[in-house]
């Protein structure tokens, strides 16, 4: 299994960025999906989570309403669209993968190396 994350940057409060997370080694269209975030000096924080099939998807309070993930099985890629960006923001995101099929109460056994999204 392979996660690799893409799309970080250094950006100003209210602009955006949108995060990719390239999957392989397993069956990508058959696992829950989700992104996470670690601030410097903090802990990780849960982000979001998607279905298999794109159906439903949940958030954080800290993030609803200004990030949308979303993924195309066709391509193996999971995304995080971060849009009105804050400088509490600013973190290491992650994707990982769930084997067990819930948004409530997911299992993540693998994890990406991050990609660093800094707003100042």
């Amino acid at each position: 299994v392979q996660l690799v994350e893409s799309g970080g940057g250094l950006v100003q409060p209210g602009e955006s960025l949108r995060l990719s997370c390239q999957a392989s080694g397993f069956t990508f269209s058959s696992n829950y999906m989700g992104w996470f975030r670690q601030a410097p000096g903090k802990g990780v924080e849960w982000v979001s989570a998607i279905n298999s099939i794109s159906s439903m998807t949940l958030y954080a309070d800290s993030v609803k309403g200004r990030f949308t993930i979303s993924r195309d099985n066709a391509k193996n890629t999971l995304y995080l669209q971060l849009n009105s960006l804050k400088t509490e923001d600013t973190a290491m995101y992650y994707c990982a993968k769930s084997f067990f099929p819930s948004l409530v109460n997911p299992e993540y056994d693998y994890w990406g190396q991050g990609t660093q999204v800094t707003v100042s």
